[in-house]
């Protein structure tokens, strides 16, 4: 089912209008109709000989025009607050970014602002024991001998224990060792 708030919108626009318009016709006509003047007298408040359609259309006028500012100040209140909240968003989205990048240079993750990869230096792996030469893989080979690849850590973490092996016991050389040809 189609979203008929914008034709409800537009409707409600459109019988103001009319209704408006409507008004101002029955306010003019009034005006010319009633020309006599009137003594208008309120407490301590009092006008003499003013025409009797400015009783009514006074008013009513000024009911409008201080209902209209009052809206316009209200929109503008509406828009100062939008405006404060975007600008406050986008100081987060900054702080956010600025976070994020603070924390991938402390976790060492690679910067995400920039494509050149060469404005960084590559992390080094350490020495790791050579690995078994894989055969190369044709087009249409064995599926499951390319997905039985293991994935290798770009990343070693300064945080991770390392296990080194130490001898026990130290071999003492007392004599002076003799070289071979195999040897050298």
């Amino acid at each position: 089912m189609p979203d008929l708030s914008h034709l409800w919108q537009r409707f409600v626009l459109a019988s103001a209008l009319v209704f408006g318009l409507a008004l101002g016709v029955a306010a003019t006509i009034f005006g010319y109709s009633n020309t006599a003047p009137v003594n208008v007298s309120w407490s301590v408040f009092r006008i003499d000989g003013i025409p009797l359609w400015s009783v009514a259309v006074v008013p009513l006028v000024l009911v409008l025009a201080a209902g209209t500012v009052y809206h316009w100040y209200t929109n503008l209140h509406h828009f100062t607050e939008h405006m404060r909240h975007r600008r406050r968003v986008h100081e987060l989205e900054a702080e956010v970014t600025k976070l994020k990048a603070h924390l991938d240079q402390l976790l060492e993750m690679p910067d995400h602002t920039t494509d050149k990869a060469a404005d960084k230096p590559a992390i080094t792996e350490p020495a790791a024991a050579p690995a078994a030469p894989e055969a190369v893989v044709q087009n249409g080979d064995d599926k499951a001998a390319r997905k039985a690849r293991k994935r290798i850590a770009l990343a070693v973490s300064d945080t991770e224990p390392v296990a080194v092996a130490v001898p026990t016991e130290t071999p003492t050389e007392t004599e002076p060792r003799e070289e071979t040809p195999a040897d050298a």
